[in-house]
């Protein structure tokens, strides 16, 4: 049983993604959700991110948490 915090950060690690804050922000500043499409739907996200963010927000996993926080940043402030 993995026992990582599920933070944004070990997210962004579990994704294969640069994990710093400047590189999260990055990140969350250059890629936005509209309100029709899911998480893991979106189209920047590669086949395995798509299905890791999928199950972790359908089976409630430990990293539903962060990927309920990536997905509100994503959304906020999307004009």
């Amino acid at each position: 049983m993995d026992t990582t915090p599920a933070i944004l950060t070990h997210l962004f690690d579990q994704l294969g993604l640069k994990s710093s804050d400047k590189e999260i922000e990055g990140f969350i500043e250059s890629h936005r959700l509209d309100d029709n499409i899911r998480l893991y739907q979106a189209d920047f996200w590669t086949l395995s991110q798509k299905h890791f963010l999928q199950e972790a927000l359908e089976e409630d996993a430990l990293w539903s948490v962060a990927t309920d926080c990536l997905d509100t940043l994503l959304r906020k402030n999307h004009a």
